[in-house]
């Protein structure tokens, strides 16, 4: 791998981190569930990085976090944050990043804007919602029912972060169009 793409990876990871220092707000009918802004940082990882090196940020990212870096939002981190109620979502960002870079990849003949939020919106919501909503209904001991209305609750804030992460992608190719021209 070219080193380029090593400190790409390592920006996004950093990010991701960086992300978590935004305070959390805890919403008490989503099961202790918080919102915080690191959704944004997976989003956008996917998108800009595309699918192998967006995962491998995020993969790096949750390495550091699990080897027991207080990272996550309200300072979590640690072996421990597998066996809360968001261990979902945690693990939920890894195929969220793919697939928000793998879609990212195959709406091409979209515009930026529209693919970026597109993307976030089934990789970095829809399939990391999957993997949380079912961790969220075990650990919780809630019916799925419930857990994906408690979930619900963040959806217009995801929303926006999704939009967001199309507007950064439009931005990013203003500024560097062979970057979605190229394969990651």
């Amino acid at each position: 791998m070219e080193t380029r793409v090593l400190v790409r990876i390592a920006l996004f990871a950093a990010l991701l981190a960086v992300l978590g220092l935004f305070p959390k707000f805890d919403v008490p009918i989503a099961g202790g569930v918080p919102i915080t802004m690191q959704s944004l940082g997976v989003m956008l990882a996917g998108v800009l990085l595309g699918p192998r090196h967006g995962t491998l940020a995020v993969l790096l990212f949750a390495f550091v976090v699990l080897l027991g870096a207080p990272l996550l939002a309200g300072g979590r981190g640690g072996i421990g944050v597998l066996a809360g109620p968001t261990a979902g979502f945690f693990i939920g960002w890894i195929p969220g990043a793919a697939v928000a870079g793998w879609l990212m990849g195959r709406l091409s003949r979209l515009p930026v804007l529209a693919a970026g939020v597109l993307a976030s919106v089934v990789g970095g919501i829809a399939v990391d919602y999957l993997f949380g909503i079912a961790w969220l209904s075990y650990a919780a001991g809630l019916g799925v029912s419930r857990a994906t209305l408690g979930t619900l609750v963040f959806l217009p804030g995801d929303l926006i972060k999704a939009f967001a992460a199309g507007c950064v992608a439009e931005a990013a190719r203003r500024l560097e169009p062979s970057r979605f021209t190229e394969a990651s």
